[in-house]
């Protein structure tokens, strides 16, 4: 099922929204990366490890991003937003946890968290049409 075609103003509507997220790309790429692993889409796990290896993301990093709490191959900021990631993607009933929070907000001003939440939104978003609609990676 093509979205694209059969939903296409929504469909534009998503790319719209994806624009506007304003993050350091090599962030948002490996942020994507975490939401796609998280919820089983081989489609966006595919594109979004290619764009950051594109963008001169290691392939040690990339594997790792699936157990980046015990790689020691991250920063301090990447630890933080991949743990906004993943409660945003599993989001527990009490929402995001404060201790997340307060530890992105050491690594993010205001205006940089509202962002990464934002891309976290997205690519979730993103990971549910491609899996509902079972996309799957070109080989």
């Amino acid at each position: 099922m093509s979205l694209k075609r059969l939903a296409s103003e929504s469909y534009r509507a998503m790319v719209a929204l994806d624009a506007t997220v304003s993050l350091d790309p090599k962030l948002y790429d490996l942020v994507k990366l975490r939401a796609s692993q998280i919820n089983g889409c081989a489609y966006c796990v595919d594109s979004h490890s290619r764009d950051a290896r594109e963008a001169g993301e290691t392939e040690r990093r990339l594997y790792a991003v699936a157990a980046w709490r015990e790689s020691p191959f991250f920063s301090e900021r990447e630890r933080a937003a991949f743990a906004v990631c993943e409660a945003v993607t599993l989001l527990p009933e009490a929402g995001l946890p404060e201790d997340v929070y307060e530890a992105a907000r050491e690594h993010f001003d205001e205006e940089e968290l509202a962002q990464l939440i934002f891309g976290c939104v997205v690519i979730n978003a993103w990971n549910r049409i491609a899996v509902s609609t079972h996309m799957v990676p070109e080989q």
